[in-house]
Formats: C-alpha cells, sequence, structure tokens
C-alpha cells in the first residue's frame, strides 16, 4: 500500500515512502510493514524522534493520510560477535582453496538480524579452516548464496584470491549453476527463456517480485519430464538474483511445487513436503578451479524429501528409493544449446587463466 525507495546509506539508513490512497495504518504499524522491523522497534524509532511524517515528528498512534511523506532514519545495529557452531556439514569438495557444501533444506547461510545463530558461516567457522573475508565476518568466504529453503551446492572461498577470483567468474558467468525445479502445470514448450529484471516487492519488502526498473535477471528452463499435475524442470542461472528461480517460474505461471511465498504453496499435502520447504535443489555446479585451472565438476543428487515428492507426483513409486532420480532423468544431459554455453564459458576461463596473484 505504499511507494517506498532507500535513499540513504551508513552510519544510518533512511528510507522514505509515499502513503498510497487505500493506507489508513497507525505509524507504528505502517512503519513497521514497510522497514521490515517488529512493531517494538518501530515504535522505538518514533519515540525518539527518527520518523518523520511530512518533516515532522508524530506520534505512534498517529494514521497516515494519502500522499503523507514518511522519513525513516534506522541507526545501524551495533556489530555482534558471529560465533562458531558445531553444526554438521556434507562437504562435495575441498581443498586449501576452497570448499563447496552440499547444504540442507532449512539452513540459513548467514548470520542476519533475526538469524544469528545456527547459520552455514557459523557452521564454517567451526571447522576450524581459514574463510575469506568476502564480505564481513557474517558473509565470510561465501561466492553465492542459496534460499533458506533451497538445498544443493553452494561454494565458500578460503582464501582472499579464491574469493576474487570466483567472484569475478560468477559475474561474468562463468561458473555453471543449474537447479532441479517442479513446478505446478506444463511449460508451454520444452525450453523457455524468462528475462524480466527482478527487485523487492513495492508492496511487500520480504518479496521480490518482476520490476520495470529492477536488475536484469535471466533464467533457461528445460522441461525433463511431463506429469499429470507437474513439470520437472532444469533452470540454468545466468544471473543471480535474490529467489530468481521462484519469481520467474511464478511470473509465467507456473511456481515451484511447495513455495508459498510465490504461489505454489498449495497441495502441499498431495505434494508431500514437510514444513515450508519448496522443491528446488542446486543440483549442479561447474567451474574453473581459482588456482589450478581445473575443471570441477559437481552433482548434488535429490534429497530424500524431493525423491518421495517426485515419485507421488509423477505416479513413479520407484524414484522414491532411486539413488537420484535426476540422472534417470536426463537431467546431467546438456543440450545444445547449453552445450555452446558451457564451451564458451570454457574460453572465457582460459582467456582468465592470467589473472594476477
Amino acid at each position: 500500500h505504499v511507494s517506498r525507495t532507500d535513499v540513504g546509506a551508513a552510519p544510518a539508513t533512511t528510507r522514505e515512502f509515499t502513503v498510497a490512497d487505500d493506507a489508513r495504518e497507525r505509524l507504528d504499524v505502517l512503519v513497521a510493514r514497510v522497514c521490515e522491523l517488529s512493531r517494538t522497534q518501530a515504535a522505538t524509532l518514533i519515540a525518539n524522534g527518527h520518523v518523520l511524517v511530512n518533516g515532522k515528528a508524530e506520534r505512534a498512534s498517529y494514521r497516515g493520510e494519502p500522499d503523507d511523506q514518511v522519513s525513516v532514519s534506522i541507526p545501524p545495529a551495533p556489530g555482534r560477535d558471529i560465533l562458531p557452531e558445531s553444526i554438521p556439514l556434507s562437504v562435495a569438495y575441498e581443498d586449501e582453496y576452497l570448499v563447496v557444501i552440499d547444504k540442507a533444506a532449512g539452513m540459513v547461510v548467514h548470520p542476519a538480524p533475526g538469524n544469528w545463530t545456527g547459520t552455514l558461516v557459523n557452521a564454517l567457522m567451526a571447522r576450524g579452516e581459514p574463510l575469506a573475508d568476502g564480505g564481513g565476518a557474517e558473509r565470510a568466504g561465501l561466492v553465492h548464496r542459496l534460499d533458506k529453503d533451497t538445498s544443493g551446492l553452494l561454494v565458500v572461498a578460503k582464501t582472499e584470491r579464491a574469493h576474487r577470483i570466483l567472484s569475478a567468474a560468477l559475474a561474468a558467468r562463468r561458473v555453471t549453476r543449474r537447479y532441479a525445479a517442479l513446478t505446478w502445470g506444463h511449460l508451454n514448450s520444452d525450453s523457455i527463456t524468462v528475462d524480466k529484471p527482478i527487485a523487492r516487492d513495492p508492496r511487500d519488502r520480504t518479496r521480490m517480485a518482476i520490476v520495470q526498473d529492477g536488475r536484469a535477471a535471466k533464467t533457461v528452463f528445460t522441461r525433463l519430464a511431463r506429469f499429470d499435475s507437474v513439470d520437472l524442470l532444469r533452470a540454468h542461472l545466468h544471473t543471480g538474483r535474490t529467489h530468481q528461480i521462484r519469481v520467474h517460474l511464478s511470473s509465467v505461471g507456473h511456481p515451484v511445487v511447495g513455495d508459498d511465498t510465490y504461489g505454489g504453496g498449495g497441495g502441499r499435502r498431495l505434494a508431500g513436503l514437510p514444513g515450508k520447504r519448496h522443491f528446488l535443489h542446486a543440483a549442479w555446479l561447474r567451474f574453473r578451479h581459482p588456482v589450478s585451472g581445473e575443471l570441477i565438476d559437481l552433482r548434488s543428487a535429490l534429497p530424500e524429501d524431493l525423491r518421495r515428492s517426485l515419485s507421488a507426483l509423477s505416479g513413479m513409486p520407484e524414484l522414491a528409493s532411486h539413488p537420484d532420480p535426476l540422472d534417470e532423468l536426463g537431467f546431467y544431459e546438456s543440450t545444445d544449446g547449453e552445450r555452446a554455453t558451457d564451451s564458451t564459458h570454457e574460453r572465457r576461463n582460459d582467456e582468465a587463466d592470467g589473472e594476477p596473484s
């Protein structure tokens, strides 16, 4: 019910938004919703004079009028230590320069408000191995991320050089990331490309959405199998926006099975998925080693819960006990177009071999 623009930075973050015609909420409720804060946090900001309505302070009980201009100054959160925690991790590959984790669904990747413990970074710190600084202690070593309820392969750098080279390779699309997704309904063809920009949903800051002036985002989807009510797809990321695959599939009317946020949660009992889990798995990862240049080609079999769901929705009970139904259904067999893309990436990697230490 509001339009909002981020206009500030450290030491405080200033957020400005305009109250829409249909928004008559209390000021504390409005600020909490738009700025993704608790109501108590919003009320504290208002009481301390950090919230202005049309340039002046108002009470928390003030009800927004259409076209009110609201400015919220959010002081930086105090720093806090990120503590190591002994949490089991599945390691798909490791050497002195990097480690590839096969992340379980339900694990948050890095600490943030509301999730300071139990994250992948907490678990990595407990292993006693060095980690690149990356984006600071909270994102130590992370080259890319996965959503909390997305499982699969994720790269972590141990050295600054490895982090720099891998991050550059990711930005230049020299890291191949392919995901298995089960979606409701059927695509119009066996292969589609969704090239639509993504940004925060202006009406719900907890979601992403197709936004005209958002960041460029491109995903190629290849259908591997068509069942009565669902398609099994291979999703090839060309960019790495937050929730990209889920938003793109929802935008074409085929949300990911089990995705409550983007319209695919209906039929969860039929799908047999636990909790808020959605059927999205980072199953295939290919990249050049940042030091040796060796091609690293890693695969992650479908977890047990996704095998059960696929078995139930496909009508193929044998898939529940198969070591990796993705292999059975041709997930790792690239199309001609994908092979051409991979060859281009290989050439780019060869050209980048001279990256300085």
